[in-house]
């Protein structure tokens, strides 16, 4: 499983919170996921990411 987040980011910095593993902060101030399958033992928590985001900015792929 992949995720990617969108343009709809506020950059507020939870999904990074919850799981470093998968998402960061760019200089920009938004979200990025990493660009490769997310490992197994991430994959609870980058989805409580996803389900977290007030925006909805994070998808699966």
């Amino acid at each position: 499983m992949k995720y990617f987040v969108n343009e709809e980011c506020i950059g507020c910095g939870l999904c990074a919170d919850i799981c470093a593993q998968v998402f960061s902060m760019t200089d920009d101030g938004v979200a990025v996921a990493i660009d490769e399958e997310v490992a197994d033992q991430y994959l609870e928590a980058a989805k409580e990411a996803m389900d977290s985001c007030p925006v909805s900015a994070i998808e699966e792929k």
